[in-house]
């Protein structure tokens, strides 16, 4: 059984990077920050190992918070909105858009998709991400959909 090969990037406890050297006592990791982890293959076959090297996809949840100001007709529409945002973006595949709850400064919707990238690459990942973020703000603006953000109102009484 191989768990890992060199060039997986693997998780295990605390130490993830990508695995340099399998050797029959040692495994050989390169931190993101540069260091090499040198651990016991007995330690990391007794613990749950994370292969991300062999993902197919990543899963992907935005939670976006709307103005209470919105009109009701313009509300509806989020959801269809997010889809078609997704739908148009190459490596992603829509799940689900919801208007999740009233939240305390803005109404919540919960945005969930996949991102299917070519050799797992996190680059490519993050910049699909990014396209995704890019595309609801200028779709947002052009639809006059506020974001929300904390605010509090305060009521003074002369009693």
């Amino acid at each position: 059984d191989r768990p890992f090969e060199i060039d997986d990037y693997i998780v295990v406890w605390d130490i993830s990077g990508t695995v340099e050297h399998i050797g029959i006592k040692t495994t050989r990791i390169r931190a993101l920050s540069g260091e090499e982890l040198i651990c016991s293959n007995a330690d990391l076959l007794g613990s749950r190992v994370r292969n991300y090297k062999r993902m197919v996809e990543r899963r992907a949840v935005c939670n976006l918070g709307i103005v209470y100001q919105i009109d009701y007709k313009l509300l509806v529409k989020i959801p269809k909105i997010l889809e078609k945002i997704i739908d148009d973006i190459a490596y992603a595949r829509f799940d689900r858009a919801n208007f999740k709850s009233f939240g305390d400064s803005s109404l919540l919707f919960e945005l969930v998709y996949y991102v299917q990238v070519p050799d797992n690459d996190y680059n490519e990942y993050m910049n699909t991400q990014q396209k995704i973020n890019f595309e609801i703000f200028k779709k947002f603006e052009q639809e006059k959909i506020g974001f929300a953000y904390p605010t509090q109102t305060l009521h003074i009484s002369k009693d």
